[in-house]
């Protein structure tokens, strides 16, 4: 069984022999959050894709939003499972350090898509396909079965995991050096690449695993190894409330963007969202929509009371399973918990996503064109790694920063800086380099 006296620590990953208990006006969780913040890797997020292309006239969710988003209603079900809590167990001497919780959550779901590639989630696709089935496909021999497991089956948590915690060239040892309780709240898939299964998800690189092994156990997380001896523990338990943050920004906000891209009618998105509630309580929204023209306005009324009842249900369902949580034997995300009608409700519009969104000609035109252009990349950069001394390579290597070890003494390491340089890129940034390697963005003055 865990416990949330080990569970909830502000040691400093890399910074261990600093660690200093004292309290000043912010404490070490708030650090982190101000930390990420401030930091290059999120500041790019404003550039990278969530689902549908870049803005143009219209707004819509970009990585960065949709970050700070999730951390606003990572904070407040945080905080609403830690109320609840507290008065679980009012008498136990570690019950003030569940105030913390609403500070560990924000942070973490600040970072939780900070390893996310270009493109959405058609980058790390073309990532791991470049290796299982593109020209990578001939490094399988030099590699070991788990490094080509991490490649083969990339993962942006994996990669957000070891953006946060290694070392690049110039950089103080621990990375961003954060708690670790943020570090541990953001690996949904606590366990190493070979036991990815189909969905292909997993929570740390080779690289980093006894990075994350070193966190665990401090933490008292529940070490479950796979069948072989793999490395594999049970979730730290506010891992669930991040998880159960994004699972409603992305489904609610996704159905207002398509709403504001006009590939949903006004009168489906609002069947679709008061589905959530009964009928008095819908009646009473009614009247309120009744007293705005603007129908983005109404979504967006809508979608804060959706966001609002989801939070409380969620964080309900938390406390109410606390004990399976902490015992490691709680299964499913919390959002597939919850009571009746939002659970019903939350699948409905799942559905419609599936059906109209994710489908949609402009997100499907993002993923061919991020596949190529990644696709691209990643063969001309690891061929450079490879081959540093031809005249191409030369040339290429002298654009990639000095973070990045590229001469890395073993091809699994110069492999992982070619892909730790592509999935820091923005997608601007992606297309750009595409064009002016493939030479179609030169104009030729006579």
């Amino acid at each position: 069984m865990m416990n949330w006296d080990k569970l909830i620590c502000d040691k400093r990953f890399g910074l261990e022999h600093y660690h200093d208990p004292r309290r000043g006006s912010r404490s070490d969780f708030q650090r982190d959050y101000d930390r990420l913040v401030f930091s290059s890797p999120f500041r790019r997020l404003q550039n990278k894709t969530q689902v549908f292309p870049l803005p143009g006239s219209i707004f819509v969710h970009n990585r960065l939003t949709h970050s700070i988003e999730v951390a606003c209603v990572g904070r407040s079900l945080a905080t609403e499972s830690a109320i609840a809590l507290r008065a679980v167990h009012p008498n136990e001497p570690w019950t003030p350090k569940l105030d913390a919780m609403g500070e560990i959550v924000a942070a973490a779901c600040l970072a939780h898509d900070l390893g996310n590639p270009p493109f959405g989630h058609s980058g790390e696709k073309a990532i791991s396909t470049f290796f299982s089935e593109g020209r990578g496909a001939d490094l399988k021999s030099e590699l070991t079965p788990q490094q080509w497991a991490d490649l083969t089956r990339f993962e942006g948590n994996a990669n957000a995991f070891r953006l946060l915690t290694h070392q690049f060239n110039g950089r103080r040892a621990g990375g961003f050096a954060m708690t670790y309780s943020t570090l541990a709240s953001i690996v949904k898939y606590p366990y190493e690449s070979s036991l990815a299964g189909e969905k292909n998800k997993f929570g740390f690189f080779t690289s980093e695993k006894s990075d994350f092994v070193k966190v665990a156990t401090e933490l008292g997380m529940i070490s479950d190894p796979g069948p072989n001896g793999e490395v594999r523990y049970k979730r730290h338990p506010l891992v669930y409330l991040v998880e159960a943050a994004d699972d409603i920004c992305y489904e609610i906000m996704d159905m207002e963007d398509a709403h504001k891209l006009k590939l949903l009618p006004t009168a489906d998105v609002i069947e679709l969202l008061l589905q959530f509630f009964d009928t008095d309580r819908q009646e009473r929204m009614k009247a309120v929509m009744n007293h705005v023209d603007d129908p983005n306005e109404k979504i967006a009324y809508l979608r804060s009371c959706v966001i609002g009842a989801l939070v409380n249900a969620c964080a309900d369902t938390f406390v109410a399973n606390e004990q399976q949580i902490l015992a490691g034997t709680f299964d499913g995300p919390l959002i597939t918990h919850i009571h009746e009608p939002l659970r019903q409700a939350y699948r409905n519009c799942e559905k419609l996503s599936y059906a109209k969104i994710y489908s949609a000609p402009d997100v499907v035109d993002i993923e061919l064109a991020g596949t190529r252009i990644i696709t691209y990349l990643l063969q001309e950069l690891i061929n450079a790694v490879r081959y540093p001394t031809l005249n191409f390579s030369r040339l290429l290597l002298a654009k990639v920063p000095e973070q990045y070890q590229t001469d890395a003494p073993t091809l699994y390491g110069k492999i992982q800086a070619a892909i730790d340089h592509i999935s820091g890129m923005t997608d601007v940034y992606a297309l750009d380099l595409y064009r002016r390697l493939t030479g179609s963005s030169l104009r030729i003055v006579n």
